[in-house]
Order: C-alpha cells, then structure tokens, then sequence
C-alpha cells in the first residue's frame, strides 16, 4: 500500500482514508458479516488428515488488493504470452518433440516425468489446445515487476473464491465500491462456459453438452466444483453417472443416456479411466480415453498437461517460451537452482538455512522447506532427504514478497501475498480474468499463502484510474459471446 519513505501509493489512496475513518469495530463487524455469509453459502475447504476438515472456512480478509490497469495491462500480456508457451510445448512433446532434439531440455526430465503420458504421445487433441484453464501463481518484490512462482495446468482451482469474494465485498463495501472503478470479473462462469463449448468436438453441433466431473463431496476441492457447474448451468457427475457406449461419453439421466461433448474434468490422469491408468480406480471412467481419442469427447483439461506444471520444467520457461514464439519471456521465473545438477546441490546444501525448497511435483505447500523458518533438526532432515533424492527438488531464495494490508482484531497489519490469475483458452481466443485470487499469509512473517497451510483470500480490484475504455473490459470483450451462454445457462439451471 506504501512506497518506500512511508507514502501512500496513488491507487491505494481512497483505501486508506477508509482504514483511516473507519473504527477498527466497524472493520471487526464486517469481518463477522463476511464469515457468516461464507457459512450460509457453505464455502470450505477440506484439508486431508484432519477430523475438523469439512468444517473449515478459508479465512477471508476484508481488505482488497488493489493494482492500477497500466500494471495489469503489463501483468495480462505475460499471462497470454506464457500460456501459449505451455500450449506449444505439451503440443511438442506429445508430438515430435522438437524442443528434446534442439537439446532445449533434457530428454529425462519431460520423458521419465510421473505426470509424462506415454498414451498422449502421437495423439492429437481438438484443436491443439491442452491447456484449457490455466492458474499462474505470481509475486512481486516491493516495486519491482512480478515473477511467476509456478504454473498449474493440471486442475488448477481456487476461482470459486474468486468470485465469491467479489460478491461479498459488493455486499458489505457498497461504499468503497462507489469510489472506484473495478474492473468485473462475475461474468467469468460465461466466458469459461464459451471457451468449454469452442473446443468440442465438431460433431456436436450447435448446442455442445457439458458437464463438469467430481471426485466427490470427499475432495478438499467439493465445494468449488459444485459451485462452478451451478453457475456454468451444466451437469456436476461423478465417474458412476457416466459410461461410454461405441467411443462416445454419455451420462446417464432420468430421461435416458445424454451424450457429453466436452468434460471439464476435476481429476487427475491416474483416475481418470481404470482402463488406461489406475486399474483400481473408481472415480473415473472405463472406456474414457478410447472416446477421447476417437475424437468423441473433448476433455479439459487435456490429458497429460501435468508433465508442464513441474517445477522442474518451471525452470526451463524462458527458453520455452523463446523456442517457441521467438520472444524473450516478459514474465520473469523466480531465480531458481535445479538441485539435479551437482554444482547447484552443492550451494543449495551450503546455504539450505537461507533458502526455499520444493519438490518438484508437489504442491499446496506440502514437502517444503522454509529454511529460515525452519529449526535446526528440521534443516538436517531435508539435507539428508535433499541428498538421497537430489532429482526431485528445486530450490529458490527467500523472496522479500509484497505485502498488504490485513485485518486483523488488533488492527490492520501487513501480510505477504501472491496471485493466481486464470487463464481461459478455447478456440474463441485466449483471455484472462482482470485480477484473479489473491492468497494471503495470515501469519506474521510467513511466506505460505496456501489453503491447506493455514493461508487465507482477498478480493482483487484491477482499477481504471483513467476514462474507462470498455474495449480493455474482460467483460465487454466476451459480452456478445457470453449473451448466449448465459442466457442458455438461466434455462438449463431453471430446468
């Protein structure tokens, strides 16, 4: 919120005259209204292992983080840039594999990789596209630019909280809101909903099927795929309601079978068909892959994105991105040591109390070291796990990342943040969301944002400081698109 020197950054300014007028009591009542509706509406996420996990509310803080558009217009053509990367090199590996022969990568990291599908490889998906829904976490230090911290093509999640936090804080800051011009983001559930419909499969027609599929009301992520199929209009399945018949997915309804065109899966691979990958899965669908590659069923995302959300792959974008479109990449990676290689495992050893460390297929904070948070005896454990098993990690310096105001009953005091903005990609076009999921650490000097360890949300406000340009509008660019949708999704909830 503040520059160097103690000043109030510009765009933060109507914000703190409010923090200023308003009593921390008044703060502390809106606090309470907040979580009352998040209960009443039922957000939660579970985390495994714990007897409380269906309980729990992600902790959600009253004060937005605000960005200016010109920093966003910056942010959003790093997004597009990177993601179209990603798209061309799942496109690559799973075909001729140009960037292992150019000798870009090397060949073991993408082909002995456990999320590397081997049942992709010289299989075309519709349209080229893999990467359908994209979550790119970013940071930022201070005043300098953002740096990606990593990137989840796999089944990336938290968008539900986006929007829900959006919805709440126009509920209880109808003030704060009118001295502001927020960039929107409720018509997301829209443009998702065109770009799923843009990549069926051409024999769907005019009127593709979605649905969107579950592991359950058991998954840490129930809520959010409930919520999401609610608002797209679209049926929420699970694998048992499911079957396919001559290569094609259909649902089973009480009005007969019902063909699925486009499944937005929320499964990982190994679920996904018990005839492709785990025999013993019951989540997924027998006879899934042999629709999908039939070209009768379009899944998101695709098969076998995992492989380019490792963080091992992570520190090869640069060069991926320049591979591919020619281009230095505008969004900078994290400096990044690769503990595989010996001169690298050598420093992150000898400064490992300095750093932070990660396996390189983990994720939700789960398998890291915080070394400077860490104890000794905890220092020495990772060494000898780090030593045993050098392939499996990365390790990064311990970003000095931004931070910004956070309520808490004491008062307003500073928190790190990150951002995971998403990214939607169909044949309509790729385009992203203006602002995203801020994730806050809510403890003092800690640099986990992560649900599952504890971290909480904040509404996000892109804001237009000069004349707004509707042609900048994520809104008004998908407007005409969106109508449709909408209007289709009203009548598929009403039925």
């Amino acid at each position: 919120m503040t520059v160097a020197g103690g000043d109030v950054r510009a765009v933060y300014a109507k914000i703190a005259r409010w923090l200023d007028s308003t009593p921390v009591e008044q703060l502390a009542a809106r606090r309470a209204q907040a979580e009352l509706l998040f209960r009443r509406i039922g957000i939660t996420f579970a985390v495994y292992g714990e007897k409380d996990a269906g309980e729990r509310l992600i902790p959600f803080d009253i004060i937005p983080r605000v960005m200016t558009r010109l920093e966003w217009t910056r942010l959003e053509a790093g997004l597009l840039q990177r993601v179209k990367a990603l798209n061309a090199f799942l496109r690559d590996i799973y075909g001729g594999q140009e960037i292992l022969r150019a000798g870009k990568i090397p060949r073991d990291i993408v082909l002995e990789n456990p999320e590397f599908r081997p049942q992709m490889v010289g299989r075309p998906v519709p349209y080229d596209i893999y990467v359908h829904i994209a979550g790119i976490d970013v940071v930022r230090t201070g005043e300098e630019d953002f740096y990606v911290l990593e990137d989840n093509v796999r089944t990336p999640s938290g968008v539900s909280y986006m929007l829900e936090n959006r919805e709440v804080m126009v509920r209880l800051m109808p003030d704060l809101f009118a001295e502001h011009r927020v960039a929107p983001v409720e018509n997301y559930p829209d443009v998702l909903l065109a770009a799923l419909r843009s990549v069926a499969p051409e024999s769907a027609g005019g009127q593709p099927t979605v649905a969107l599929l579950t592991p359950g009301r058991f998954n840490s992520a129930y809520y959010e795929h409930s919520f999401l199929a609610d608002k797209l209009g679209v049926e929420l399945v699970e694998g048992r309601d499911l079957f396919v018949d001559a290569d094609a997915l259909y649902m089973r309804t009480t009005q007969g079978p019902k063909r699925i065109d486009v499944l937005y899966r929320r499964i990982d691979d190994n679920f996904l068909d018990p005839e492709a990958f785990n025999p013993e899965s019951v989540l997924g669908v027998p006879g899934l892959m042999r629709a999908y590659h039939a070209g009768n069923v379009t899944l998101a995302n695709a098969v076998g994105t995992g492989v380019a959300d490792d963080k091992a792959i992570y520190t090869y974008m640069p060069e991926i991105v320049e591979f591919y479109l020619g281009e230095k990449a505008l969004l900078k990676n994290v400096p990044t040591w690769r503990c595989r290689e010996p001169d690298a495992l050598r420093h992150v050893l000898e400064h490992l109390p300095e750093l932070v460390v990660k396996e390189v297929n983990g994720s939700g904070g789960y398998g890291m070291l915080v070394g400077p948070r860490a104890t000794k005896a905890q220092v020495e454990a990772f060494a000898a796990k780090l030593a045993r098993t050098p392939q499996n990690f990365i390790a990064q310096p311990t970003l000095a990342l931004s931070t910004t105001p956070t309520f808490f009953d004491t008062g307003v005091a500073p928190r790190h943040v990150d951002l995971r903005p998403f990214v939607l990609t169909g044949t309509n076009g790729v385009k992203v969301v203006p602002g995203g999921l801020t994730r806050v650490a809510m403890i003092e000097n800690s640099l986990v944002v992560n649900s599952s360890q504890g971290g909480g949300t904040k509404d996000t406000w892109v804001i237009d400081d000069a004349p707004f340009d509707p042609s900048r509008s994520f809104q008004s660019q998908t407007q005409s698109q969106s109508n449709g949708s909408q209007s289709q999704s009203q009548s598929q909830s009403q039925a």
